[in-house]
């Protein structure tokens, strides 16, 4: 018998929203991990609000709506508001009833923002990677680093003369500019849609962009990220992140290795890893002059005759699927934020996604 459209709608609704999330659903083992790493992290939420006042959006709701966006590719904060609002898995994650209103997206960025650029994503980061069945995981002896351009969200037009000279962009929405025969550098100039964003290329050849250097540290045994910030696109910026970043994560006085690729191979690294007591796992340079001659290198048979180091140039390229992940997934390719700080929360968030993506299933793997 055919059934008909009943489309009368009850006054009460009696099932509940957990019903409605399957009990095999991936993101409740995620969600597991974020809520005991959230409950760590209360006592900083604590001394970050006023103790009168309007109650603002929980912290925990925001952080968790902002793992949502770089799970789904949620292009916005107006879509993710969108998608909270009708979606129940989103509803059930995020940690709002099934009748809750949903925030404004101009509101939830603006509570979202004041509440990364105190440092929370670090922490968050931090405290993630050492819950005792995550820190199970981790190797403490074995550690890659590596750095990706990441493009700011400012055109190439905004990158202007600091001294306020130079011609506009032509009428229009988007009116033409000439930069021929124009010499441009960070010094004498500045972009005016983000200053903190660099003029910067990666290699000779390649085109000069608007953009930040995000970096992340990685433990060999499972591949995860354990560290991450974002710096000003410098030469040196690379080589200077890896250095605070193996000193914030290795246990004090402990003997560790660190792989890298050849833009690390240069002797004033290479000496202040081996001065912290770091074995340089790094891809030698041997890049060869006009001249003919090879180009010096520190890293010599005292590292390379070891089996330890072949294994480490082949585990430290498992870095950049972290990184292929945020940019295509994560969507941070090209940020849709302005300023070092809420830069360096952006990528640091997309690299706790990344984690948590892949961990649930290595803690099932490894029991």
């Amino acid at each position: 018998m055919r059934g008909s459209e009943d489309r009368s709608s009850v006054l009460f609704s009696y099932i509940r929203l957990e019903d409605r999330i399957a009990a095999d659903h991936p993101l409740r083992a995620i969600r597991s991990l974020v809520d005991e790493a959230l409950a760590a992290l209360s006592g900083k939420f604590t001394t970050l609000y006023a103790t009168t006042g309007r109650p603002s959006i929980p912290p925990e709701q925001l952080l968790r709506a902002t793992l949502l966006q770089a799970f789904f590719s949620v292009r916005s904060e107006r879509q993710l508001m969108e998608q909270i609002n009708y979606n129940l898995l989103f509803r059930w994650f995020v940690g709002l009833d099934i009748d809750a209103a949903v925030w404004d997206a101009s509101t939830f960025s603006k509570n979202r923002d004041r509440l990364l650029e105190a440092d929370v994503a670090r922490e968050f980061l931090t405290v993630l990677m050492s819950l005792s069945r995550v820190r199970r995981l981790l190797s403490s002896d074995h550690f890659s680093v590596d750095g990706t351009m990441i493009d700011a969200w400012a055109s190439m037009k905004s990158f202007r003369p600091r001294d306020g000279s130079g011609d506009p962009p032509g009428p229009g929405r988007n009116g033409e500019r000439d930069f021929r025969a124009e010499k441009r550098s960070n010094e004498t100039h500045a972009s005016t849609t983000d200053p903190d964003a660099r003029l910067f290329r990666k290699a000779d050849g390649q085109a000069s962009r608007l953009c930040y250097l995000g970096h992340a540290l990685m433990e060999h045994r499972h591949a995860l990220i354990v560290d991450a910030t974002l710096t000003h696109a410098t030469g040196t910026a690379e080589r200077e992140a890896a250095l605070e970043m193996i000193e914030r994560t290795r246990k004090p006085g402990r003997r560790v290795t660190l792989a890298g690729d050849k833009l690390f191979d240069a002797a004033s690294f290479v000496s202040a890893l081996r001065d912290r007591k770091v074995t340089p796992h790094i891809a030698v340079n041997g890049t060869v002059s006009k001249l003919g001659k090879v180009r010096k290198t520190l890293i010599d048979r005292r590292t390379t005759r070891h089996d330890g180091y072949e294994i480490s140039l082949r585990i430290r390229k498992r870095i950049e699927e972290a990184f292929g992940w945020a940019k295509t997934i994560g969507g941070i390719a090209r940020l849709k934020v302005r300023g070092i700080a809420r830069a360096t929360a952006a990528f640091t968030f997309r690299m706790i996604a990344y984690n948590l993506i892949r961990l649930p299933k290595i803690i099932e793997a490894t029991g």
